[in-house]
C-alpha cells in the first residue's frame, strides 16, 4: 500500500480558461501549489508559466491578447494581489504586477470585451468594506478609477456587451444578495432585484444584447431557479428543458457567450452536477437546442467558451477521479480531456466510490451524507472518519480527496453528513442552523452517530470527528456535547469561541457572519452559551488542533485557546504553520499535517 505522502501527491489541474487563440490556461499543483500552466492541444505536454511558492488562486485570458491576469495572496492571508502575465510576442513570460497593495484584498470582476479595461473590488480605502474600481490593462497600482464607493461588501461580475455598465453583486449574507446595475460614465447605481428578507441571487450575467440579465434566484421558489432580469427590475423565468424532471433541484451556475447567446447551465442533483448546453431562444426566456454533456458522476463547473462557442472548458472532479480540465463539443455533449493531473502511480481502480443514504436526525428529518467503506471491513467492524464540511452554507459533494481515499485504502470507513443549514437542499434547509437554531445542527451528528453504530460494517466504539473552519467547531461542539461518542477529534482552522472568533475575524467578513451566526450587539450571551471552548472540560477523547498562524477568517487565537485549555486533562496535538491561512496550501505542510493526523489516529482509534 501506499504511504501518505504518495496519495497527497495527486494532482489537481483546474480553473480553466480560453484565450481567443484557443490556448488553454489552467492551475496545477505539479510543484506543490497551484501555478499557471498553458496547453495548445489536448493531453499535451503543458507549459510551466509561473513559479512562486505562493499558490495561485485564478487566471483568466483576455478576450482580445494572448495575455492573462492571475492573482495570489501572500502566505494565506487572502489579501490577494493581481499580476498581468504576457503570452506571446517580445514579452513573452513577462510579469507586471497591476495592483501593488499588499495590505488590501482584491476581488476580480471581469475583463472588459474588447480587452483595454478589468473591473475589481477591494477593501484598500476602508477595511470593512469593498468599493468597485476599474483600470486600463497597462496601468498599475493607483491608477485604477474609483467608479463606486460603497458601505458593504460589493464586488462587480462583468462587463455589458457593450463595455458601459457593470452588474454588481452585494452581499448581506452567503444566503442574501442583491443585483445591481453600475453605469460607468454617470455613476449612476440601479438595483433590480429588491426584497425583503433572505434571497440567493446569483450567476448573474449579461444576456448577449445588453437589454437584461440572467441569474439564479429562490425569490419564488425554495431552490435556486434561472430568471431574466429587466433594466427595470421586472422579472421573468427561464424555461429550462429539464425542469419538469429536475426542478425540485437547483440550478447552479448560468454562463453565456454574449456574441452568439449559446448557454450553458448546471443543475446540483443531490450533489452531483447536470451539465447542459443550448441557445437562448428567440424571445430570451427558453433554452433551446438542449445537449447534455457527457460526465462522470460527480461535480463540474467554471464554464469558459472558445472563440465561437462551439466548445467550452470546464474543470470536472469525481469521488474516484482526480480533478482535471475537459472540453466539451457543444453539438454532440462529447468531453474530451485536455490535462493529465497525474494520480501519483495509484491506480483509480482502487478509489472508492461513496453510497448516498440518509439518515433520521432527532425531530424526524432526513439528513443525506456519503457514506464509504474500505475494501476489507475487519472483523467488529472498521473505524470511522465522521468528515463535517465548513460553511455552513456549503455542501459535501463527491468531488475527489486524496485524504479521504487513503483513509478508505488505510481500513477506516468515511461519513460525509449534510448536515441541516448545508446547501443543495433548497432555502429552508439551509436555514434550519441559523442563530438560535445552530445546535439543531450539532444534534444531526449524533443522529449520525447512532445511524453508524446500526450499521454491521461500523465500529462504534471507533469514531473519529474531523472537519475543517466551520467543520473544526462542529467537531468541537460534537466532542463537548456528546463525549461518549468519540475515540479522537481533529479539527482544522475551527472555531472555538464565537465571540473572539467574531471580534477578531477580517473586518470585511464580520457584518456576513453575523447574519448566520447572530451579532455580537445583540447575541453576545447565546454565541458564548454554545461556544465550545466555554464547555471544553467535557472533551474526553484525544484532540489534534492544526490551524495557519495567517488565517484572516478564523485567527489563530481560536486554536491557541481550545489547545491550552484541552490540553489540561486529555492528549491534545498541535500543529501552527507560519505560511498558510485558513487551510493548507503548501505540500510539504499538508504531508507534515496529515502525516501527523494519520499517525495520531493509528495510535489513538
Amino acid at each position: 500500500m501506499h504511504d501518505i505522502e504518495r496519495y497527497l501527491n495527486i494532482r489537481s489541474a483546474y480553473g480553466a480558461s480560453l484565450s481567443e487563440a484557443g490556448t488553454l490556461a489552467f492551475l496545477l499543483n505539479t510543484t506543490g501549489t497551484a501555478q499557471v500552466w498553458t496547453l495548445d492541444e489536448p493531453r499535451g505536454w503543458p507549459v510551466q508559466r509561473t513559479f512562486y511558492e505562493e499558490a495561485v488562486s485564478f487566471c483568466t485570458f483576455s478576450p482580445e491578447r494572448e495575455e492573462l491576469v492571475f492573482g495570489m495572496d501572500e502566505g494565506g492571508n487572502e489579501r490577494l494581489q493581481f499580476y498581468r502575465l504576457d503570452l506571446a510576442g517580445d514579452t513573452e513570460g513577462e510579469i507586471t504586477p497591476l495592483t501593488e497593495m499588499p495590505d488590501a484584498k482584491h476581488l476580480w470582476g471581469g475583463w472588459s470585451h474588447d480587452g483595454e479595461r478589468f473591473a475589481f473590488a477591494s477593501n484598500r480605502r476602508d477595511e470593512g468594506v469593498f468599493d468597485v474600481y476599474v483600470q486600463g490593462r497597462d496601468e498599475t497600482g493607483d491608477d485604477a478609477e474609483l467608479v463606486f464607493e460603497s458601505d458593504g461588501w460589493y464586488s462587480p461580475g462583468g462587463f455589458s456587451p457593450d463595455d458601459s455598465r457593470l452588474v454588481v453583486t452585494q452581499a448581506t449574507s452567503l444566503l442574501d444578495q442583491d443585483v445591481y446595475v453600475l453605469d460607468l460614465e454617470t455613476g449612476e447605481l440601479d438595483l433590480l432585484t429588491e426584497h425583503d428578507g433572505f434571497e440567493r441571487h446569483q450567476s448573474a450575467t449579461w444576456g448577449p444584447d445588453g437589454e437584461y440579465l440572467y441569474v439564479t434566484t429562490d425569490r419564488d421558489s425554495d431552490t435556486l431557479d434561472a430568471y431574466r432580469l429587466a433594466m427595470d427590475g421586472s422579472r421573468e423565468r427561464v424555461t429550462l428543458p429539464d425542469d419538469e424532471a429536475n426542478g425540485e433541484w437547483s440550478v447552479d451556475g448560468v454562463a453565456i457567450d454574449h456574441e452568439t447567446g449559446r448557454l450553458v447551465y448546471s443543475r446540483n442533483v443531490d450533489g452531483y452536477t447536470e451539465l447542459r448546453a443550448g441557445d437562448l431562444s428567440a424571445d430570451g426566456l427558453a433554452v433551446e437546442n438542449v445537449t447534455d454533456i457527457d460526465l462522470p458522476a460527480g461535480v463540474a463547473g467554471g464554464v469558459s467558451f472558445d472563440e465561437d462557442a462551439d466548445a467550452f472548458a470546464f474543470t470536472t472532479t469525481a469521488s474516484t477521479q482526480n480533478t482535471n480540465v475537459h472540453l466539451a463539443d457543444v453539438e454532440t455533449g462529447d468531453t474530451d480531456r485536455w490535462t493529465l493531473a497525474s494520480t501519483a502511480g495509484i491506480p483509480e481502480s482502487t478509489f472508492v466510490e461513496p453510497e448516498l443514504v440518509r439518515f433520521e436526525s432527532f425531530d424526524g428529518r432526513e439528513i443525506p451524507a456519503y457514506f464509504s467503506l474500505p475494501e476489507d471491513v475487519p472483523e467488529g467492524g472498521a473505524p470511522v472518519v465522521v468528515d463535517i464540511h465548513g460553511g455552513p452554507e456549503s455542501q459535501r459533494r463527491p468531488s475527489f480527496n486524496p485524504l479521504k481515499q487513503f483513509f478508505l485504502r488505510s481500513g477506516y470507513a468515511v461519513f460525509e453528513p449534510n448536515v441541516r443549514g448545508s446547501t443543495g437542499y433548497g432555502k429552508a434547509y439551509s436555514h434550519l442552523d441559523d442563530v438560535g437554531k445552530r445546535m439543531d445542527s450539532v444534534k444531526d451528528v449524533d443522529a449520525a452517530a447512532t445511524w453508524l453504530a446500526e450499521q454491521e460494517a461500523v465500529d462504534a466504539d471507533r469514531l473519529v470527528a474531523y472537519g475543517g473552519s466551520y467543520g473544526g467547531f462542529m467537531v468541537l461542539a460534537s466532542m463537548t456535547e456528546y463525549p461518549e461518542l468519540w475515540a479522537a477529534g481533529v479539527d482544522i482552522v475551527g472555531i472555538a469561541n464565537f465571540v473572539t472568533f467574531l471580534e477578531n475575524t477580517g473586518e470585511w467578513r464580520r457584518e456576513l457572519r453575523e447574519a448566520e451566526y447572530g451579532s455580537l450587539a445583540d447575541d453576545r450571551e447565546f454565541l458564548e452559551s454554545i461556544s465550545p471552548i466555554n464547555n471544553i472540560d467535557a472533551i474526553r477523547a484525544p484532540l489534534f488542533v492544526i490551524h495557519g498562524a495567517n488565517d484572516p477568517r478564523v485567527p489563530l487565537g481560536e486554536a491557541e485557546q481550545v489547545a491550552e485549555q484541552a490540553a489540561e486533562h486529555v492528549p491534545v496535538e498541535t500543529l501552527v504553520f507560519d505560511d498558510e491561512g485558513h487551510g493548507l496550501s503548501k505540500l510539504e505542510n499538508r504531508i507534515e499535517a496529515y502525516s501527523a493526523v494519520v499517525e495520531f489516529l493509528d495510535e489513538h482509534v
